[in-house]
C-alpha cells in the first residue's frame, strides 16, 4: 500500500510539475494524510481554498 500511495503522490506531482506547480513538502505530506484517511479531505480542501482565495478589502 505504500507503494502505491507514493506512485499516486509522484503521478500527482509530475502532472503538477508539467504545469509549473511542483508540490511541496508539505502538499506531500497533506496527500498522505489524506490517503491515509488521517485527516478529512473536505476539511484540507477547505483550508487549502481558504489559504489561495484573494479576499479584496
Amino acid at each position: 500500500m505504500a507503494y502505491d500511495m507514493e506512485n499516486v503522490i509522484e503521478n500527482i506531482d509530475f502532472s503538477m510539475t508539467m504545469e509549473d506547480m511542483p508540490l511541496t513538502n508539505e502538499d506531500k505530506n497533506r496527500l498522505r494524510d489524506c490517503l491515509n484517511g488521517k485527516v478529512d479531505v473536505d476539511k484540507i480542501l477547505q483550508e487549502v481554498i481558504k489559504k489561495h482565495t484573494f479576499v479584496e478589502i
